[in-house]
């Protein structure tokens, strides 16, 4: 069994450091194209594809905005699992700028990164992860209707993250329902569960996998 973890807005691959030595050798964490202006969904794509190399038995975890681009990647690998983690999932045609208005995302006030994403962030992690600099993320795939005709026949599972404050809980627990059919596993962390709480996460991917 390959892990092949897919980040989200950013595409930075570091983002599963912590997480990725927890779930086996073999596992992969992918880096996107999101600085390059001329790359979109497609471009991604291939990036996981190219990433997962020949691996076999894949789990492809998709965190965030990876709920739009590691669907697309299934058809072309050994897929046996799609995870959905703290993920969007987009329907037909539909555009990462449309989504957030179309699931209900709550507004905030103000947009504070550290309230939003780094509260239960460790602090050395969270200089570690800042230290690197503030990937960039390009506009170019946010305005793209998502290419697929419905969501992959593959077995897919979701993980939320109990202090999520970018998408709660409980926004996700509705649209995994109402969009897949499905009910999250609910773990202790917030939006960036990989780097807040990466052993417990670990232990749902693994039990998920088993």
């Amino acid at each position: 069994m390959t892990f092949v973890l897919v980040p989200g807005a950013g595409g930075d691959g570091y983002y599963w450091h912590l997480l990725a030595p927890l779930l086996g050798p073999d596992t992969v964490s992918v880096d996107l194209p999101a600085g390059d202006k001329a790359a979109g969904f497609a471009e991604y794509a291939d990036a996981i594809v190219a990433a997962a190399g020949d691996a076999g038995d894949v789990t492809l975890v998709a965190q965030s905005m990876g709920g739009f681009s590691a669907p697309l990647a299934v058809g072309r690998l050994d897929v046996r699992r799609l995870v959905l983690l703290n993920a969007m999932v987009p329907n037909p045609g539909e555009t990462f700028n449309e989504w957030w208005g179309a699931v209900g995302v709550p507004e905030h006030e103000e947009w504070d990164e550290e309230k939003i994403f780094f509260h239960d962030v460790p602090d050395d992690v969270k200089a570690a992860l800042l230290a690197r600099g503030e990937p960039q993320q390009s506009e170019t795939p946010l305005g793209e209707p998502w290419p697929l005709d419905a969501w992959p026949d593959v077995p897919t599972t979701a993980v939320a993250g109990r202090h999520d404050r970018l998408f709660p809980a409980d926004l996700q627990r509705d649209y995994l329902r109402d969009r897949l059919g499905i009910e999250p596993t609910v773990v202790d962390g917030g939006h960036l569960v990989a780097l807040s709480n990466p052993a417990g996460l670990a232990e749902v991917l693994l039990a998920q996998n088993g």
